[in-house]
Protein backbone atom coordinates (compact mmCIF):
# COMPACT_ATOMS: atom_id res chain seq x y z
CA UNK A 1 0.00 0.00 0.00
CA UNK A 2 1.55 3.04 -0.92
CA UNK A 3 0.19 6.95 -0.01
CA UNK A 4 -2.06 6.93 -3.06
CA UNK A 5 -3.54 4.20 -1.95
CA UNK A 6 -4.33 5.31 2.18
CA UNK A 7 -5.16 9.14 0.41
CA UNK A 8 -7.81 6.65 -1.49
CA UNK A 9 -9.19 4.78 1.67
CA UNK A 10 -9.46 8.38 3.42
CA UNK A 11 -11.95 8.99 0.58
CA UNK A 12 -13.67 5.56 1.40
CA UNK A 13 -14.20 5.76 4.98
CA UNK A 14 -14.73 9.25 5.24
CA UNK A 15 -17.94 9.05 2.87
CA UNK A 16 -19.16 5.63 4.61
CA UNK A 17 -19.27 7.98 7.92
CA UNK A 18 -21.14 10.27 6.11
CA UNK A 19 -18.55 13.46 6.50
CA UNK A 20 -17.79 15.86 4.32
CA UNK A 21 -14.37 16.98 3.61
CA UNK A 22 -14.65 19.67 6.26
CA UNK A 23 -16.75 18.49 8.72
CA UNK A 24 -13.60 15.44 8.91
CA UNK A 25 -10.94 18.70 8.77
CA UNK A 26 -12.83 19.77 11.83
CA UNK A 27 -13.35 16.67 13.60
CA UNK A 28 -9.54 16.50 13.89
CA UNK A 29 -8.76 19.91 14.73
CA UNK A 30 -7.06 20.72 10.97
CA UNK A 31 -8.31 24.33 9.16
CA UNK A 32 -11.62 23.51 7.21
CA UNK A 33 -9.88 22.45 3.83
CA UNK A 34 -6.95 19.58 5.55
CA UNK A 35 -8.84 16.75 4.07
CA UNK A 36 -9.90 18.52 0.71
CA UNK A 37 -6.34 19.47 0.11
CA UNK A 38 -5.39 15.96 1.26
CA UNK A 39 -7.46 13.87 -1.10
CA UNK A 40 -7.28 16.64 -4.14
CA UNK A 41 -3.43 17.55 -4.03
CA UNK A 42 -2.28 14.44 -2.75
CA UNK A 43 1.26 16.86 -2.35
CA UNK A 44 1.71 15.86 1.15
CA UNK A 45 1.02 13.32 3.33
CA UNK A 46 -0.34 13.03 7.05
CA UNK A 47 1.47 12.08 10.35
CA UNK A 48 0.44 8.89 11.51
CA UNK A 49 -1.16 10.19 14.18
CA UNK A 50 -3.13 12.61 12.68
CA UNK A 51 -4.14 9.31 10.39
CA UNK A 52 -5.03 7.20 13.27
CA UNK A 53 -7.38 10.21 14.29
CA UNK A 54 -8.72 10.20 10.91
CA UNK A 55 -9.92 6.59 10.96
CA UNK A 56 -10.98 6.89 14.72
CA UNK A 57 -13.41 10.07 13.78
CA UNK A 58 -14.50 8.05 10.73
CA UNK A 59 -15.28 4.92 12.81
CA UNK A 60 -12.88 2.62 11.66
CA UNK A 61 -10.20 0.74 12.63
CA UNK A 62 -6.49 0.53 11.42
CA UNK A 63 -7.16 -3.01 11.26
CA UNK A 64 -10.00 -2.59 9.17
CA UNK A 65 -8.19 0.34 7.02
CA UNK A 66 -5.01 -1.49 5.99
CA UNK A 67 -7.05 -4.65 5.19
CA UNK A 68 -5.86 -6.07 1.85
CA UNK A 69 -9.45 -5.29 0.27
CA UNK A 70 -11.73 -3.00 2.60
CA UNK A 71 -14.73 -3.27 0.72
CA UNK A 72 -14.53 -7.69 1.85
CA UNK A 73 -13.32 -6.67 5.60
CA UNK A 74 -16.79 -7.22 7.18
CA UNK A 75 -17.42 -9.75 5.86
CA UNK A 76 -14.28 -11.60 5.73
CA UNK A 77 -14.28 -11.01 9.39
CA UNK A 78 -17.26 -12.62 9.76
CA UNK A 79 -16.45 -15.66 8.09
CA UNK A 80 -13.04 -16.14 10.46
CA UNK A 81 -15.55 -15.75 13.56
CA UNK A 82 -17.23 -18.12 12.16
CA UNK A 83 -14.80 -20.78 11.72
CA UNK A 84 -13.27 -19.88 14.97
CA UNK A 85 -16.28 -21.35 16.55
CA UNK A 86 -15.65 -24.53 14.46
CA UNK A 87 -14.21 -27.86 15.65
CA UNK A 88 -10.57 -28.96 14.18
CA UNK A 89 -12.28 -31.54 12.10
CA UNK A 90 -15.12 -29.92 11.11
CA UNK A 91 -12.35 -27.11 9.69
CA UNK A 92 -10.69 -29.85 8.01
CA UNK A 93 -13.73 -31.35 6.49
CA UNK A 94 -14.35 -27.61 5.28
CA UNK A 95 -10.84 -27.47 3.56
CA UNK A 96 -10.97 -30.76 2.26
CA UNK A 97 -14.36 -28.89 0.48
CA UNK A 98 -12.37 -26.07 -0.74
CA UNK A 99 -9.97 -28.40 -1.89
CA UNK A 100 -12.07 -30.35 -4.59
Amino acid sequence: MDINDIIDRIGIIRTRANLSARALSLAIGKSDGYIHLLETSRNFEPSLSTLLEIISVCGCTPEEFFYSDIHRYGTDKKALEFLKTLSEAQKEAIMNLYKK
